[in-house]
Order: structure tokens, then sequence, then C-alpha cells
């Protein structure tokens, strides 16, 4: 868990709140040490909480602000987010809807939870004029070559001489 903000009173209400919630969490110890790698840290503005959370890319994130909805745009990597106090993590771990596999590990910058979407196949397409190898092939038989992957690179070539 990393918890951000601009707010040192929220830091500071949160870390009590946990430590009341742990005296009486039947599960304590097991809290504790997941607990272990978590961070809360402080910011000097909302933006840089976002730029500090973007760059961790959560699983989940809590936008626990008073119009979350408006900073939805400044979100650029998580795997779900809850706008709000009334949207905590567990309702999207198990009633909300949602798909409960996501991205750990920092893994959201650049992929999402699992969806329909991650069962079907996107099949990619290419058509190219005579102008277009014209225009982008001697690009292809550079990087073929700078790779070293000749075969690409007469397959490009062989081409553009015929445009000759």
């Amino acid at each position: 868990m990393l918890l951000v903000s601009n707010e040192t009173t929220v830091l500071e209400a949160v870390e009590t709140e946990i430590e009341r919630q742990l005296a009486t969490l039947p599960r304590a110890e097991i809290a504790r040490r997941a607990l272990d790698a978590s961070r809360l840290v402080e910011v000097d503005s909302l933006e840089a909480a976002f730029d500090v959370s973007n760059a961790y890319a959560p699983e989940h994130l809590i936008l626990a602000l008073r119009e979350p909805r408006r900073w939805l745009d400044r979100v650029e990597a998580a795997g779900s987010i809850f706008l709000g106090d009334w949207a905590p993590e567990a309702l999207g771990d198990y009633c909300s809807g949602t798909n409960h596999v996501l991205p750990t590990g920092g893994a959201a910058r650049f992929t999402g939870g699992l969806s329909v979407a991650s069962f079907q196949t996107a099949i990619t397409v290419q058509e190219v004029a005579r102008e277009g190898i014209a225009a982008i092939g001697p690009c292809a038989v550079e990087l073929a070559g700078a790779e070293g992957l000749d075969a690409h690179l007469r397959a490009v070539a062989v081409r553009l001489e015929a445009l000759a």
C-alpha cells in the first residue's frame, strides 16, 4: 500500500487509524506483515501525488478526494480506480462488477485488468502502395541493416529497385 497526500494531518490520521484497527483485527499479525512494505508519502501538491501514483502504477487506486472525477484524467497508470470515500477496494474485489484480476508490481504502466478484450485476438493488417514503399522503404533498409537482418533488408531493397 502506498498512501500519497499533500496533507500531513491526513497522513497522521491514517497512521493512527491503522494502529487502532490493527489492535482489534483477528489476523493482525498477517496484516502487519503486509503493511511492512507500505508507505505514507507526503508531497507538496495533488499534482505531485498523481505523478507519484502514475510512476508507482498501483493495482488499486482509491481517489479519496472531494471531487475525485475531476482528477480522473490525471491517472495514467492503475489497474482499477475507486472514486471517493464510498468506494473501498473491497467492493471491487467482491461485488461492484469489475474484474479482480489486475496488474500488480507496477504492470499497470503497460497493461490493464483482465476483461473480455483479453480473450479477443487483435490482427493487424498492412497494405502498402508503390508510393508507400518508396517513402518508408529506405528507413526499413537502414534499420534492417543496423540489426544485421540481411534477408529483411533485401526483401525491401529488391522492391525499391523494382520501382526504379
